[in-house]
């Protein structure tokens, strides 16, 4: 009998132990979780002026609406959208962007603009979340300047929305790495070479280079891999990214095929695109002449 108390008094230690050890395990990711959260970015932005005439305001639109996806998260009018609620782990938003009631645009100036866009910083040096910087980094002093005309020409939009913030459990699943993923950062701050220059836009043209730029701030890397052959799926329950590498070839898609199949939401063989995994409506909004440079561009790694 004592054997058995003396037994069951160890095992009762061991496991207040074994408690403790696991609550202080919490409390150190805790907080490594929040340091990742709260960590504060001292950048020096570039010195971007900011167009007011129409054509940069129209090309803005045409980037934000048809290429970088600007609108996929912001909503169309820029409003705002929440992109996920989960209690227990955070909620996570996309920002109203006008200057209306809970808009940014109310306190924004330009360098603050330029600096959320290329750094993936926010004005008060927060790195944003889900705010995918490390694509929109390559953009070029001319297509970023219009971004920015373009979103502070929109109406107003009173919408307030909730913030950002982790919950505990989503700190601890935040310190732990979780939440990491290769293709989409979920602080791009932190993977972005900050002190890199503000690049030049290419010159327009149907061309494998153009192509290559507009890809690269098309986010067509966060689906398809690099090399454009295919990777594994950015979120759990959602299919992997096929090879679009070969639709470049002459012997795969023709250049009408490519476009009609981005316009119309349907391959040449009669199967559909999801729109979920595939955002055909977006980027059908692109020009003839941007569809084919970058189908030129995936022609080089479909050999």
């Amino acid at each position: 009998m004592r054997t058995l108390l003396k037994t069951l008094k160890w095992a009762g230690v061991a496991l207040v132990a074994a408690l403790a050890v696991l609550f202080l395990a919490a409390v150190v990711l805790y907080f490594r979780g929040g340091a990742r959260f709260n960590r504060l970015y001292d950048l020096q932005v570039a010195d971007v002026p900011i167009p007011t005439d129409e054509a940069a305001i129209a090309r803005g639109r045409h980037l934000a609406e048809a290429v970088t996806l600007c609108n996929a998260c912001h909503g169309e009018d820029l409003g705002g959208t929440v992109i996920m609620d989960g209690p227990n782990i955070a909620t996570i938003v996309a920002s109203n962007l006008t200057s209306g009631r809970g808009g940014v645009g109310r306190t924004y100036a330009d360098v603050d603009y330029v600096r959320a866009i290329r750094h993936g910083v926010n004005r008060d040096g927060r790195g944003l979340m889900i705010m995918h910087s490390d694509a929109y980094h390559r953009l070029g002093r001319d297509d970023l300047a219009a971004i920015v005309a373009y979103v502070k020409s929109v109406p107003p939009v009173d919408r307030e929305n909730p913030p950002t913030r982790g919950a505990a459990l989503g700190r601890v699943l935040l310190a732990l790495g979780l939440f990491d993923m290769e293709a989409m950062p979920l602080f791009p701050a932190e993977v972005i070479d900050h002190a890199a220059p503000l690049a030049e836009t290419p010159p327009p043209g149907v061309t494998p280079e153009y192509g290559q730029y507009l890809a690269s701030i098309a986010l067509c890397a966060m689906c398809h891999g690099s090399d454009f052959k295919g990777a594994p799926p950015i979120e759990e329950g959602a299919p992997p990214g096929p090879n679009i590498a070969v639709y470049g070839l002459d012997d795969a898609w023709s250049e009408d095929q490519f476009i009609t199949a981005i316009r119309t939401g349907t391959t040449p063989y009669g199967r559909p695109l999801n729109p979920e995994a595939m955002p055909w409506q977006i980027y059908g909004r692109m020009t003839d002449d941007e569809l084919r440079a970058i189908r030129r561009y995936l022609a080089m790694f479909g050999n």
